[in-house]
């Protein structure tokens, strides 16, 4: 352990690996944001703490089963000619599953829910919704855990950034999640994201790879630009216009 904190390099891919787990885990806080926004307010923070509490779990689980993990990566069948792995059927289900929650909650946002989705949403209790979390966890802890294995060797360093990250998630968790419900525009902003994910996964599945540092470049830039739009309408409202 000594010869790991005194080594250079051990530090490098570190850090390295602590901003990339953050990076990769935003997408995850929002998800886990918007889910929780369905519960009553006094229940979100537990939903939020809860389900990055089960994404931490589950990535040094994952992590302490390297050699499973490589496994899923294994063909398993051929269909059409296409060699399909354990992975590919988890990130296909994982991102069909994330398309349809956030095509479900942009549907509601623009034409309000109907009497059925309120029904369903009564229904819908503390633990679906932590249920519904930990599942897209599991999706998003499989390329948390490739990631770390292709940068860091030591299972000590990759538990330790895996770690850090998922506590600078948890204490992001509460601010952005109030952000996004305050402002409506940033939630459907939010929303846009999460479908961009949801296909990326899919696409994944199917072997076709689409860089993350696109999906995340304009996720950068459309987040400049509702930044711009919200300034724009708070200088408005503190001039007495109208704020659109």
């Amino acid at each position: 352990m000594l010869e790991l904190l005194a080594d250079p390099a051990v530090w490098a891919s570190f850090l390295t690996l602590v901003v990339l787990e953050i990076v990769l885990g935003v997408d995850n806080v929002i998800f886990i944001s918007i889910a929780a926004a369905r519960l009553p307010e006094d229940q979100r923070a537990r939903a939020r703490m809860l389900g990055l509490t089960g994404a931490l779990v589950m990535r040094i689980l994952l992590l302490l089963s390297i050699a499973w993990i490589m496994g899923l990566s294994a063909p398993i069948m051929t269909v059409l000619g296409q060699e399909v792995s354990w992975r590919d059927i988890i990130l296909i289900a994982g991102g069909l599953f994330l398309l349809y929650k956030a095509a479900t909650e942009i549907f509601e946002e623009v034409e309000g829910p109907h009497e059925g989705a309120v029904a369903s949403a009564a229904r819908a209790g503390f633990f679906i919704v932590v249920s519904q979390i930990m599942l897209l966890d599991l999706v998003f802890s499989l390329d948390s855990v490739i990631t770390a294995v292709g940068i860091a060797d030591h299972i000590e360093v990759m538990i330790a950034a895996v770690s850090i990250a998922i506590l600078v998630m948890m204490v992001a968790a509460k601010p952005i999640a109030a952000f996004v419900e305050a402002h409506p525009s940033t939630k459907m902003l939010a929303l846009a994201f999460l479908v961009m994910v949801g296909m990326a996964l899919v696409a994944d599945g199917f072997q076709v790879h689409i860089e993350r540092g696109f999906i995340y470049a304009a996720m950068v830039f459309a987040g400049a630009v509702e930044a711009l739009n919200l300034w724009r309408a708070k200088r408005r409202a503190q001039a007495g216009g109208p704020a659109a």
